[in-house]
């Protein structure tokens, strides 16, 4: 069956930066949307960030634009988020989704439509 594991969340200080993992198993990669959500307690679940895995394009929230990147190593089945400049408003369970087509030149952020979900991982900033 598919899979998706989510690893590298933690504890960092405001201005540090992090690399998630989302590693796949049970699932082809090629020529598909993948992304990032996170969800802030008490918040509800938003798009970070997605990826398309065939030509790498890619598309941002503005709350991490410019801070963020999304990559992938295919022969790991592993796609990645970094972040830098960290903020305390960056504190969320983190969770990577795959499986949903792209209309147009990019992935979007939209919450439905996504066929795997990984179960999150939190990420803690902290002064």
């Amino acid at each position: 069956q598919v899979r998706l594991q989510e690893s590298g969340g933690g504890s960092v200080h405001t201005g540090g930066s992090l690399r998630l993992s989302c590693a796949a198993s049970g699932y082809n990669f090629t020529s598909d949307c993948m992304a990032w959500f996170r969800q802030a307690p008490g918040k509800e679940r938003e798009g970070v960030g997605s990826f398309y895995t065939g030509d790498e394009r890619s598309y941002y929230a503005d709350s991490v634009k410019g801070r963020s990147t999304i990559s992938q190593d295919i022969a790991k089945n592993t796609v990645y988020l970094e972040m830098s400049s960290l903020k305390s408003e960056d504190t969320a369970v983190y969770y990577c989704a795959a499986g949903r087509s792209r209309i147009g030149p990019f992935c979007g952020l939209g919450i439905n439509g996504w066929n795997y979900w990984g179960q999150g991982i939190q990420v803690t900033v902290s002064s």
